[in-house]
C-alpha cells in the first residue's frame, strides 16, 4: 500500500499486513487532523518505507501522558505517522492512496467524542476518565 502527503513530494510504502484501525477522539487528535478525531493505522516499525522526499519529527505528550513522536511533511506540514513504541508506528490513514477499506477496530478517549459523532454498537470503545 502506498501513500503520502498533500503537496506530494513525501511518497512511502507500507509492507505487511496493518495491525489494526483505531479513532481517536483526544482532544490532540481533534486539534492535529482538524477534524472531529484522528485515525491511525497501525503497522510494523519495518514495514514502513519512505520512497521519496524527507519526513521531520517532534515529540509531544499525549494525554496518556506517553511521550510520543510525530512525523510531518516538511513542505507541506501533512503528519504521516506517530511513533510511541520502537516496534509499532501510527500512520495517519488519510495519507494512503486508497482508503475505501479502512474499517476501525476501535475508537478511543470516546468521552471527549463530538456530540454528533456516532460510533457503531459493535465497534469496542475505550472512555478515558476526562
Amino acid at each position: 500500500m502506498d501513500g503520502g502527503c498533500q503537496c506530494g513530494s513525501v511518497r512511502y510504502r507500507i509492507e505487511g499486513e496493518p495491525l489494526g484501525l483505531a479513532v481517536c477522539h483526544c482532544t490532540e487528535c481533534q486539534r492535529q487532523s482538524g477534524s472531529a478525531f484522528g485515525m491511525s493505522l497501525a503497522i510494523r516499525s519495518n514495514g514502513f518505507r519512505l520512497l521519496t522526499g524527507e519526513l521531520r519529527e517532534f515529540t509531544t505528550v499525549c494525554d496518556s501522558g506517553r511521550r510520543k513522536k510525530c512525523t510531518f511533511c516538511p513542505n507541506c506540514g501533512t503528519r504521516i505517522y506517530h511513533q510511541v513504541a520502537t516496534e509499532a508506528l501510527s500512520l495517519k490513514a488519510g495519507t494512503l492512496d486508497d482508503t475505501s477499506w479502512l474499517n476501525p477496530s476501535a475508537h478511543y478517549w470516546t468521552k471527549r467524542k463530538q456530540p454528533w459523532v456516532s460510533i457503531p454498537e459493535e465497534v469496542p470503545c475505550v472512555e478515558d476518565d476526562g
